[in-house]
């Protein structure tokens, strides 16, 4: 199998959903987890989502082992999953010194610094953990990335389903059809759209997916144009098979949560559109007041493997738990995905006579209808809707190929239809709302 991460750059204008988040082995019905023989304390701590506790835990040990790899490493990943750089890369750059090779530690350092555009920092991160793509791509940038012109934008959505499909422009071009996904990470273009464009690679790289041969280009983009805002020198990506053509027609493109995590962002789900917002400190506060006028609670988000959005949900009683959340992409109809033996362990009514054999994570699967009681995302709730239950994957995916921690499942597309959502990648924060935006 292909690494995760070539495979989403490679899939994703194919229209393949990548299934994000993991279920919990963690205790899912209020019992207190322990750590397995092998594992820390602070280990537990972090699988089970407490990241807060977790990182004190870390830093103990910190104190009395100062040079121990894997608590800096961990303490830091605990300040990336929450956007504290300054945490992130004090803890980071220990590790580093501790061990300047580890793979781990360059990614988890290079991410830290792309959510900061410090890219051109990045790329020496990026090389020792063995990412020549990106090392390439972030040491070629000239200029502010992401630069934001305009203060407020919306962006009507074309259709819903399969997948939300809007309209942007490339380099003061025509509109072009892109649909979005925070389940990848950049801007993704198909090959025909980069020729229009006029884009040039600053690095190419030949893979192969499903028997195809598949290359996969990296460049810069002048101008991306979407509902009024505008982002100029923005990395973007696109593939290409050995003939030149493109790898699927579904859209022109597709939006990751790069470009999403840039501006302040509102999937208004009930209203079929996108509201872009400068990410201005009067921005957050209207959306803060608007929300708390609403009688809706802000809830926590963490950033993990450079755009995987993880909150707090529950499940068929399960409590407060870490949950992936998706917008956009082509989830199909399921309202949430469960994972490994959650549905079996929370008593969730599963229905394995009908078998759905499908694709996720670079990896063939079979899942399984099943429609729990209850899914909660704060005051957003569905009661007996349809979901789905991948047993086969791991409940907790280790990086590279996952975040490292336990999540009960995550909520998709189809869940989010009647609500608005808003996430601040500055406070960390989510809110959702029953209803059209204002």
């Amino acid at each position: 199998m292909t690494n995760d991460r070539e495979w989403g750059r490679r899939a994703l204008l194919r229209g393949a959903a990548v299934v994000a988040g993991a279920a919990a082995t963690a205790p899912l019905l209020g019992r207190t987890g322990t750590a397995h023989a092998d594992d820390t304390a602070a280990d537990a701590l972090f699988k089970a989502g407490k990241f807060e506790q977790a990182g004190r835990a870390y830093e103990e040990i910190l104190k009395s082992d100062p040079e121990n790899l894997r608590a800096a490493r961990q303490r830091g990943y605990v300040g990336l999953l929450a956007n504290k750089f300054a945490d992130a890369e004090k803890y980071l750059t220990t590790a580093l010194r501790i061990a300047p090779d580890d793979k781990e530690t360059n990614a988890l350092l290079g991410d830290c610094y792309i959510r900061q555009d410090k890219l051109a920092q990045s790329a020496p991160c990026w090389r020792a953990a063995g990412e020549e793509g990106y090392a390439q791509w972030f040491g070629a940038v000239r200029g502010r990335p992401y630069e934001i012109h305009g203060d407020v934008g919306r962006a009507r959505w074309l259709q819903t389903d399969p997948m939300p499909v809007v309209e942007a422009s490339l380099n003061g071009g025509p509109p072009k059809r892109f649909s979005f996904y925070t389940g990848a990470p950049n801007l993704n273009l198909t090959a025909s759209a980069a020729e229009a464009a006029g884009l040039t690679p600053v690095y190419k790289e030949k893979s192969e997916f499903e028997g195809t041969v598949i290359w996969v280009y990296y460049g810069y983009l002048d101008s991306f144009a979407l509902g009024g805002i505008e982002l100029r020198n923005v990395p973007v990506g696109w593939s290409s098979t050995e003939s030149g053509a493109d790898v699927s027609d579904d859209a022109d493109g597709l939006i990751g949560t790069w470009v999403f995590y840039h501006l302040l962002t509102t999937f208004d789900y009930a209203g079929r559109s996108l509201v872009l917002r400068r990410p201005t400190p009067a921005a957050a506060r209207k959306v803060r007041s608007d929300a708390a006028r609403a009688g809706v609670k802000p809830l926590p988000i963490w950033l993990s493997r450079d755009h995987d959005v993880s909150s707090v949900g529950s499940v068929a009683g399960s409590g407060a738990r870490v949950m992936g959340v998706n917008f956009g992409g082509t989830s199909g109809e399921a309202a949430a995905g469960l994972t490994g033996d959650v549905a079996e362990r929370l008593g969730v009514r599963t229905d394995r006579d009908r078998p759905i054999e499908t694709f996720a994570h670079s990896h063939p699967t079979v899942t399984y209808p099943c429609y729990p009681s209850e899914i909660r995302l704060g005051t957003a709730v569905a009661n007996d809707v349809y979901c789905e239950s991948d047993p086969n994957m791991p409940v907790n995916v280790p990086w590279p190929y996952g975040p490292g921690f336990d999540a009960i499942g995550r909520f998709s597309h189809c869940f989010f239809k009647p609500f608005t959502i808003t996430l601040d990648f500055t406070a960390m924060n989510l809110f959702i709302a029953r209803g059209k935006a204002a």
